[in-house]
């Protein structure tokens, strides 16, 4: 044995004997490792001649480690350390099949690989698994097979739920299907959740491990995982499934979920409730902070110990350090996020402070974790779909600013004037990212407040009962301290407005890291009882307290669906935040309530309203550049969940600040939303290596007539002009050519139809120069004969007297026309026609 390969078995041994093997006996337990243990080759083996000439009939395996009745169980397969250890896979296979192991290990002593010689491919491990662990892998008998060809319908989760629900009279009868599902809480699963898990399906087929989803907030990403996780356990692929979630609250929140769609079919523990017995459950609740605590997920955990992982989250809870969680189990891997990929941004790596910012920028890219690397998620479900097909909410965005807010948002910025210590004038300039940051100003928070106050929306059960109350809401603020100020004013207005129901400070509450049982406070909020119900209307179930004031405690995963408020008290800069926070109104919601003595209540949450206080959906419509790599910048604040701690003192501006402007927009979709669409445009249209030629090689029709052949309503996707119309809000109908242009980068956007008219018009004045007399009138002329079709077959049938009751173009003005009459008709028709369909 050379000096390389004794260092080798020197750290593998460390390595054994840190999961819990051992050499000797210890007492009555006999080892369970035996060294250079001697293998008989079959002679039928043709694989493996080498080795029998070089060592008879017998080899011998570097380290073979046994099961409590002392039979093979794993072959250990050790090589020196400049030698990848998968080189020894097929030696290490034909020594496990002649000594009747299922289990082999490939190490170096740096490098090691766990294979389950019955199921895939060698997995990188960073830790050698425990006899247990081996145990009960044995009893692991998985089949790819039976993943996709299990049948998953709408049904699939409320067959745990009643398992007799096809004997009942009312789910059978459609009439009262709606009632029954309702009144037994049972969950269908949505035609979107069950192409997810058909995706997942056919990704398995093709041979993958890893998946992501991709789903807006608000689409019910933990029932999905639900179908998912029964998917699994049902066809014995996973015993025990470990769901990751980023915050505490979060636990509570799946474990109620999981109960109420999987019991009594699996058991779901939380791993900190249950560190001694957490084995004993088939779904295992964990935050990733909690497993890398003292390293628990090494310490306390082996590699094989989940078949199936699923990160929530997935875009956070495998950023940084903990990934080495997510990667340290193997088994198959599901992702889930509400955040498209181009969010994010690639890394300036001239701009980088240390390689260690360079590596965690990298980490931060989801879809190379869950083997999406082409970029393209395994299944994608977004908010512009979600609301077209009913199941989410767009909302109406208020826009308001004070006159101090108006100024940190103007390019000038607000210009601050004092005098300093040597009795000189200076002025400091501030911009929207320095509000309670660098200066801070209590009547510009009264007024935020106040506006909330008289423009938000109210609860509409108590609206039609005459009463009023508050529509429940989330406040995010800019730190702890911002969110103390905006809790301490809206309770002021609340008990000088509603001084008989909120006199003692409980209308709004402040829930942050600092607050004691904040995490409780949460769920309390989404379950109607924070600081007891309203007493308002007896036997209506709402909150007493109706705002939660936060500032990144409430931002993902948090599910509240009679959320009617979201006010943004902060400016965004992470496009993935922005996103996440105005996705807690997105989710539908029936407000009922039942007296007992008239008729039920029943009220639709049709819409929420999102209150933005530094312009931050101007920002990210128009201002953030999508496209732009990221300059890491050098932390001016230190910042963890809601914890920051300043490093600069703040000025107290203490001026007076009024609203200056307010402007509400209803049933938003915003570029935000829109810029995950062209993902799935790059993989459909300009990643098509035929589509790509034939439009390089300036092949227009035959690009065209291959879109639309081959492409539109074809493929997984299911784009077509109209969705496409739709999603990128465009007044008018597109065609192909144009579609082809933005999907291959020739145009930035697609112009609306004024865009177009306005650019067809400046082309026909460029050539013929009419008047300044004659310049309105052949204009609207010109655009009336294009848009309007009555027009053109007035003109074009000289059927003249119609123009007396057109209302899109006048006859006086059509006498006026002069030579026009004829020049316009036959210009269009010759070079626009391709415009009469707007």
């Amino acid at each position: 044995m050379t000096n390389k390969e004794a260092k080798a078995r020197i750290k593998i041994n460390k390595l054994l004997e840190q999961s819990g093997w051992f050499f000797e006996d210890v007492g009555d337990v006999k080892a369970n490792i035996k060294l250079e243990a001697n293998v008989k080759f079959n002679d039928m083996d043709d694989d493996f001649k080498d080795c029998k000439n070089r060592l008879g009939k017998f080899g011998e395996i570097d380290f073979l480690l046994l099961d409590k009745k002392q039979r093979p169980l794993v072959v250990v397969e050790a090589k020196r350390e400049s030698i990848n250890p998968l080189s020894a896979k097929e030696q290490a296979r034909n020594y496990a099949k002649n000594i009747g192991a299922r289990f082999i290990i490939l190490s170096n002593g740096n490098i090691h690989y766990f294979w389950d010689t019955e199921f895939g491919n060698p997995e990188q491990i960073s830790r050698f698994p425990t006899q247990d662990s081996f145990t009960k892998q044995e009893k692991y008998h998985p089949s790819r097979n039976k993943i996709f060809e299990t049948n998953v319908d709408e049904n699939f989760i409320i067959a745990s739920q009643m398992p007799n629900y096809l004997k009942e009279p009312q789910f059978l009868n459609p009439a009262t299907k709606d009632k029954f599902l309702k009144d037994n809480n049972l969950k269908q699963l949505r035609p979107y959740q069950l192409n997810a898990i058909k995706s997942l399906q056919g990704s398995v087929k093709n041979g993958n491990n890893r998946f992501l989803f991709e789903m807006a907030t608000g689409t019910g990403k933990t029932l999905t995982s639900a179908g998912i996780i029964k998917l699994f356990l049902k066809t014995n692929n996973a015993q025990r499934v470990l769901f990751l979630v980023d915050r505490i609250e979060l636990e509570d929140q799946a474990l109620r979920d999981f109960e109420k769609y999987l019991k009594p079919d699996y058991t779901t523990m939380i791993y900190k409730e249950h560190r001694d017995d957490w084995y004993k459950a088939h779904i295992v609740i964990s935050t990733v902070k909690n497993l890398l605590s003292k390293q628990r997920y090494k310490n306390f955990f082996s590699p094989t110990d989940f078949e199936l992982l699923i990160s929530d989250e997935a875009h956070r809870s495998i950023g940084g350090n903990s990934r080495a969680v997510f990667e340290y189990f193997i088994g198959y891997k599901l992702g889930l996020t509400a955040t498209p990929k181009n969010y994010l941004k690639g890394v300036d790596i001239n701009n980088l402070n240390t390689q260690k910012e360079y590596e965690k920028r990298l980490l931060l890219d989801t879809y190379k974790t869950f083997g999406c690397d082409n970029g393209i998620p395994t299944f994608s479900y977004d908010l512009e779909t979600g609301a077209n097909n009913g199941y989410l909410i767009k909302p109406t965005t208020v826009d308001a600013r004070t006159e101090i807010t108006t100024q940190l948002l103007s390019e000038q910025g607000y210009v601050f004037g004092y005098i300093n210590d040597d009795g000189d004038y200076e002025e400091e300039k501030f911009k929207r990212r320095d509000y309670e940051k660098k200066l801070f100003n209590e009547q510009t928070n009264i007024t935020f407040c106040q506006t909330l106050i008289e423009k938000g929306l109210y609860d509409p059960i108590a609206k039609k009962l005459g009463i009023e109350l508050f529509g429940k809401t989330i406040v995010f603020c800019v730190s702890q301290d911002h969110a103390s100020k905006i809790t301490n004013i809206l309770n002021q207005i609340a008990i000088k407005k509603w001084p008989e129901i909120y006199g003692n400070s409980n209308f709004a509450v402040q829930i942050t890291s600092y607050v004691k049982g904040a995490n409780k406070m949460t769920i309390n909020f989404t379950n109607n009882n924070l600081n007891d119900r309203d007493k308002q209307i007896e036997g209506y179930e709402t909150s007493k307290t109706r705002i939660a004031v936060t500032v990144g405690m409430m931002t993902t995963g948090y599910d509240c669906p009679d959320i009617l408020n979201i006010a943004l008290m902060r400016p965004i800069f992470s496009p993935s935040e922005f996103v996440q926070m105005k996705g807690r109104g997105t989710r539908k919601n029936k407000f009922e309530f039942n007296d007992y003595v008239n008729d039920i209540l029943i009220e639709e949450k049709t819409s929420y309203k999102l209150f933005d206080f530094f312009a931050n959906c101007q920002f990210f419509e128009k201002d953030f550049k999508y496209d732009d790599v990221i300059k890491l910048p050098k932390d001016s604040y230190t910042k963890s969940n809601d914890k920051e701690i300043i490093l600069n003192p703040t000025i107290d501006l203490a001026t007076d600040d009024k609203l200056q402007s307010i402007e509400e927009t209803p049933d938003v979709i915003m570029r935000v939303d829109r810029e995950g669409f062209k993902e799935i445009i790059k993989e459909d249209i300009s990643d098509n290596e035929i589509l790509r030629d034939l439009w390089q090689n300036g092949e227009e029709k035959e690009a065209e007539y291959f879109v639309n052949e081959n492409i539109f309503n074809k493929t997984k996707n299911f784009i077509n002009l109209e969705k496409i119309r739709k999603i990128f809000e465009v007044d008018r109908k597109i065609s192909t050519k144009e579609f082809l242009q933005f999907a291959f980068g020739e145009k930035d956007k697609f112009e609306s139809k004024d865009d177009l008219l306005e650019n067809e018009w400046q082309e026909f004045a460029n050539i013929y120069h009419p008047s300044q007399e004659d310049y309105f009138i052949t204009k609207d002329f010109f655009k009336a004969y294009i848009c309007d079709e009555e027009i053109r077959n007035i003109i074009n049938t000289n059927n003249l007297s119609l123009l007396n009751t057109s209302p899109s173009y006048d006859f006086n003005d059509y006498k006026k026309l002069g030579e026009y009459k004829k020049i316009i008709p036959q210009y269009i028709n010759d070079y626009v026609n391709h415009l009469t369909n707007l």
